[in-house]
């Protein structure tokens, strides 16, 4: 297995378990040398959720050093000197919403008090995606719009004019502003002094501006090493070739952010190699998705490539199609399907942008008393807390009726002390 010199930028391919895996290359590449070396080793990973799911691996293979975990996010609370520490984001959204409501008093195209916290919440993404990708408002005057959109891009920039003041290096900064301001910072550091530190980032594909400039800094230290998840190592170069080769780069294709993080380290996808030797649970079915997702430009790459796929019945055979008749239908059966994974001791996984649809699933599941390890979190309003708050301002300013009465007394946390609900 290469050293820690011998290259850079690893990847292990769809399917396989990513925190497992990590783990099992990082103990293997460190054998010989003494337990303590795994302690000075620094490892950034992409979420809340890995870093649990890492320390999980450390502890199920006995007992041993831990290296010292961080999350890409965790730049924004990094010590850098002369930079103060990042604004708390609701202050930064209470007074976006002020300077869009005096913006929608001046602009006739606006309705005062219409929409000025939606229109903040917007602005503030915009915002902070043009902080972390280190994009400033003037390049957006510079833009050359056709003549019929003018008069709305015209409206559209004196919307966005209202933020420039935050981009002032003087201006006390937001949390991806300074994200993206601690990674030039140690980009700077260690291009002029590299630390010999053994740093890995492992599990982010490099889409925020912040995150790949900091994994372009550690793939050029002598110790530091990049480990991609879902790396397509089967894709051909001419399927690599044409997610730039169009006017327009395809980047909702799932491996251009691969491709885009490799130009800018001026080495080509081959230079990719396998973390570690565990092969994909099906490589049939990862050729057969791969080839499925070629960009549009070349999807007669299918007729020519799709022959040598041979016999689909076994890329297929663990694919399952549902066709529910209604959403709470949906639910149940992707509850029922978690629920058979859980009676057999296997693992299993729910993947949606939906958060209604898991919020039903979690609901069908809470009947036979299986709790999720829901990644995102439970939405504040979905809380106890923030129920009986939601509960409590629904009343405020009316005269309370029954059904409010009841739901109040009802609440968990409201009937405390009696045993049983219901009595008090």
């Amino acid at each position: 297995m290469p050293g820690w010199r011998d290259a850079k930028v690893f990847g292990l391919p769809p399917g396989v378990d990513f925190a497992r895996e990590l783990v099992a290359g990082l103990r293997e590449r460190l054998i010989g040398e003494p337990p303590e070396a795994m302690a000075r080793l620094r490892l950034f990973v992409n979420s809340g959720r890995m870093q649990r799911r890492v320390r999980e691996e450390f502890d199920r293979q006995g007992t041993g050093f831990l290296p010292r975990l961080h999350l890409v996010s965790d730049l924004s609370r990094w010590p850098v000197a002369n930079l103060p520490p990042a604004i708390p984001p609701l202050r930064r959204q209470l007074e976006l919403a002020r300077l869009v409501e005096g913006l929608a008093r001046r602009l006739p195209a606006f309705e005062t008090g219409t929409g000025i916290f939606s229109l903040a919440d917007s602005l503030g993404a915009l915002m902070a995606e043009m902080q972390s990708e280190g994009v400033r408002p003037e390049a957006l005057e510079r833009l050359d719009i056709q003549a019929s959109h003018a008069e709305h891009w015209r409206q559209s920039l004196a919307f966005i004019r209202i933020v420039a003041r935050y981009f002032d290096d003087t201006t006390v900064p937001d949390p991806d502003g300074r994200q993206r301001r601690v990674a030039e910072s140690l980009a700077a550091q260690w291009d002029e002094t590299p630390t010999q530190e053994r740093i890995v980032v492992a599990g982010s594909t490099g889409s925020r501006g912040a995150t790949c400039l900091l994994m372009q800094a550690v793939a050029r230290l002598p110790n530091g090493m990049l480990v991609l998840p879902g790396f397509d190592f089967g894709m051909p170069d001419h399927a690599w070739n044409s997610l730039y080769s169009s006017k327009i780069p395809i980047e909702d294709h799932p491996q251009f952010r691969f491709a885009s993080l490799l130009a800018l380290l001026g080495l080509p996808p081959q230079a990719v190699l396998p973390w570690t030797a565990t092969p994909p649970p099906s490589a049939a079915r990862n050729a057969l998705v791969g080839l499925a997702l070629r960009p549009a430009p070349v999807t007669d790459q299918w007729m020519r490539e799709g022959q040598s796929l041979g016999d689909l019945t076994q890329a297929c055979a663990e694919i399952e199609l549902i066709e529910a008749p209604t959403p709470r239908a949906e639910a149940l059966a992707l509850a029922l399907a978690l629920r058979e994974a859980v009676e057999v001791g296997r693992k299993a996984a729910l993947i949606t942008p939906d958060r209604m649809l898991t919020r039903r699933v979690a609901a069908a599941l809470d009947r036979w008393g299986i709790v999720p390890d829901d990644s995102a979190g439970q939405p504040l309003q979905q809380t106890a807390p923030g129920r009986l708050m939601r509960h409590v301002a629904r009343g405020l300013g009316r005269r309370p009726d029954l059904e409010l009465v009841l739901t109040l007394l009802k609440h968990p946390l409201i009937a405390t002390g009696s045993g049983l609900r219901g009595e008090h």
